[in-house]
């Protein structure tokens, strides 16, 4: 995930200004830097763990891994005796330190302990005398910052068997209840509306207190107040981003709260979460402040203000079209079609209203435009607005199907049309978040059932307004364009304003399912095209009935088949790319660290552009038995993608004489070079592979 990396705003200029200070105090350092041990003695093998500990003076501080608006983080370059190596920082959680000027950093003040896992060679030797060295670099600041530098040495013995340091044992304990607990499937949500990150939780453990601490600098703004809203059996946490940030996939860092987390005695906890997409508005408590009649209103201007939205603009085309064609007929009947598309509306906003509050009352949190989190319905969506954007460019036509709905819009005897066009008018202003609309729609989540109904009436009344305005009012229908060449050309103009709310839908189900999934929709558009096109090519009046019949017949073959290749079981996000393989970045450095933990690594050198390695992850993992054997033998997957040139695959590639994907490898415990796969792949072929590893 890319971030733009912050400005250099007055508050940094100020910040920089006192690091120009550095020559006037270069030798006054306040903070006294030690390297201690949790082994008295070491053995073989063996993985234990140092410390670097901080004794800062009072007023002072360091810096976390994110120092914040400004500050450096504390960093470690080992030398180490041959076969040693070291892990990276264990960061125990921050504070927010405000300094003058409106400059929040994140870091330490006091006493702090820095934790390193080190490992000991298999082939050390009892006896040995080892000297672990570190330079350590920090920074320190309280009205000026002074930059910290020292070398530091460490002396262990090795033995057969080691011995902890009795003395150490309950600090290192309580530098440990510092560190976060890691969680890998945070029972809590995120959510990105506007300007503002959402953090959501539905269940119990509640926090009295709750502060976010990013890993990425330049995301959030660090001085702004985050905002903990407590419901009886729910909490969110507010916190405002920076601005003109991008839509966020992705948010890692951690969570200090009190009393906890779990039962241990630690207070922070550290996650990495993929972000929802919701809309702009306020938590739900605080939309409960806002007047009953002030949200009456609030409903009734955000529904208006839909109809200008590009999701709906183009069904609010369609009707002014049909408007326009009755205008000259009887005014009763164009008034009949306003009251029938406005009962439309309304029916389909009691239903969605009835939905959303039985979810309610069964304990879901939700909101506005629940439904387009559900991977199937923002598909069918989708080929929805596919299907009236080919009807409407002439690709084909229909008369009273249900397909041709567009079509029967425009018909001023067809009330079925108007009443269908205000469902779709509905279902497409789902996505859409006008202003005002959001903290109504806030408010009705919140009411009781009647209330809440009469809120989501105002919203239904105000997007029905100006299809109702314009049937009661004849002359206003008499001001529209009569009937004429006109209407084919701006027929076919909105059939684009429908594709465009069909790719905005194409780029929601991109953050929903997995990337082959995506793959396979995308096919499946271009199948249901093609039968949209052979049913408008082959099932004309030109035709004898047994052509029509095939046309028909054809046009159905392919919608099914592009359903049957498309259709998404589930949403199964961004990291699951075939059921349950968990894919990371391949690099070399990383290959060396699995290696080093004795681990079998699978290593797929691939391109988005490459349709045989597309071929091959498809054969390969929809097998359910290749799928048991990598989680039996806890296999670690690597990508190495090549679809944008990068020199070090390039590099890795020509390493094995080669130079084009697909190219796979297996790594294993005592083999000296991996084994090189065949360019077609099968089930049958890794599954073999994997045995050989056991003989």
């Amino acid at each position: 995930m890319k971030y733009k990396p912050k400005s250099l705003s007055w508050k940094l200029v100020l910040c920089l200004l006192a690091l120009c200070q550095f020559s006037l105090s270069a030798g006054e350092l306040k903070t006294k830097a030690t390297l201690v041990s949790e082994q008295e003695t070491i053995a073989p093998g063996q993985t234990f763990t140092v410390a670097l500990k901080f004794e800062i003076a009072d007023h002072w501080h360091t810096y976390w891994r994110n120092a914040g608006d400004a500050g450096l983080a504390t960093s470690i370059t080992w030398e180490l005796p041959e076969g040693f190596s070291a892990g990276e920082i264990q960061w125990p959680y921050p504070k927010r330190l405000p300094v003058p000027g409106g400059i929040l950093n994140f870091g330490y003040e006091g006493e702090v302990w820095h934790l390193v896992d080190i490992k000991a060679p298999e082939n050390l030797k009892p006896g040995t005398q080892v000297v672990l060295k570190a330079r350590v670099d920090w920074l320190e600041c309280e009205e000026i910052c002074v930059p910290g530098r020292a070398d530091l040495q460490l002396k262990l013995k090795a033995e057969v068997e080691a011995k902890r340091n009795e003395t150490l044992l309950a600090d290192f304990s309580k530098a440990r209840e510092k560190l976060a607990v890691v969680d890998k499937n945070p029972a809590f949500r995120a959510e990105q509306r506007g300007s503002d990150l959402y953090l959501i939780w539905n269940k119990p453990p509640l926090q009295k207190e709750l502060l976010f601490f990013p890993d990425q600098e330049g995301l959030i703004v660090n001085s702004s107040d985050q905002t903990l809203v407590s419901e009886t059996d729910s909490q969110q946490l507010v916190i405002r981003l920076e601005e003109n940030i991008e839509p966020l996939k992705k948010i890692s860092g951690v969570l200090v709260g009190n009393p906890g987390w779990g039962d241990s005695p630690r207070k922070s906890l550290e996650f990495e979460l993929e972000v929802r997409q919701g809309v702009v508005g306020f938590p739900v408590a605080e939309s409960k402040k806002a007047g009953f009649w002030g949200s009456i209103l609030l409903g009734f201007i955000g529904g208006l203000i839909l109809n200008l939205m590009p999701c709906v603009f183009p069904v609010l085309g369609l009707k002014i079209m049909g408007f326009a064609k009755q205008a000259g007929q009887d005014r009763k009947s164009v008034a009949r079609h306003g009251w029938v598309f406005s009962a439309g509306v309304l029916i389909s906003f009691w239903i969605l209203a009835g939905v959303l509050l039985v979810l309610r009352a069964g304990g879901q949190e939700l909101g506005w435009g629940f439904q387009l989190q559900s991977a199937p319905f923002v598909y069918v969506l989708l080929l929805l607005l596919l299907a009236f954007g080919l009807n409407m460019s002439g690709v084909f036509e229909v008369g009273a199907s249900l397909v041709g709905v567009g079509s029967n819009l425009q018909s001023g005897s067809s009330y079925s049309g108007s009443f269908f066009s205000g469902v779709l008018a509905t279902v497409v202003a789902t996505p859409c978040a006008a202003p005002f609309l959001a903290p109504a729609l806030g408010a009705a989540l919140a009411l009781p059932v009647l209330p809440s109904l009469a809120l989501f009436t105002a919203i239904a009344a105000g997007l029905a307004a100006p299809y109702l305005l314009l049937s009661l009012r004849p002359e206003l229908v008499k001001a529209l364009p009569r009937p004429g060449a006109w209407m084919e050309s701006f027929k076919q103009f909105l059939a684009f304003l429908l594709y465009g709310a069909a790719a905005y839908l194409l780029w929601v189900l991109d953050g929903q399912v997995g990337e082959y999934e995506l793959l396979n929709i995308l096919f499946s558009l271009v199948l249901v095209a093609l039968g949209c096109w052979i049913y408008g090519r082959f099932t004309g009046f030109d035709r004898d009935t047994r052509g029509r019949n095939l046309g028909r017949l054809g046009a159905a073959v392919f919608v099914g088949l592009g359903l049957y290749l498309g259709f998404p079981s589930s949403n199964q996000g961004k990291t699951t790319e075939a059921q349950g393989i968990v894919w990371e970045a391949w690099s070399p450095e990383l290959v060396e660290k699995y290696q080093s933990e004795n681990r079998i690594i699978y290593v797929d050198f691939t391109a988005r552009w490459c349709a045989t390695c597309q071929t091959n992850k498809k054969a390969v993992f929809s097998s359910q038995k290749v799928l048991d054997e990598f989680k039996r033998l806890q296999i670690v997957t690597l990508k190495a993608d090549w679809t944008n040139q990068d020199p070090r695959i390039t590099k890795a590639l020509s390493a094995f004489g080669k130079s084009a994907v697909p190219f796979n490898l297996i790594y294993a415990p005592g083999m000296d070079q991996p084994r090189q796969l065949p360019e077609l792949l099968t089930p049958g072929i890794i599954l073999e592979e994997l045995g050989r590893l056991h003989k």
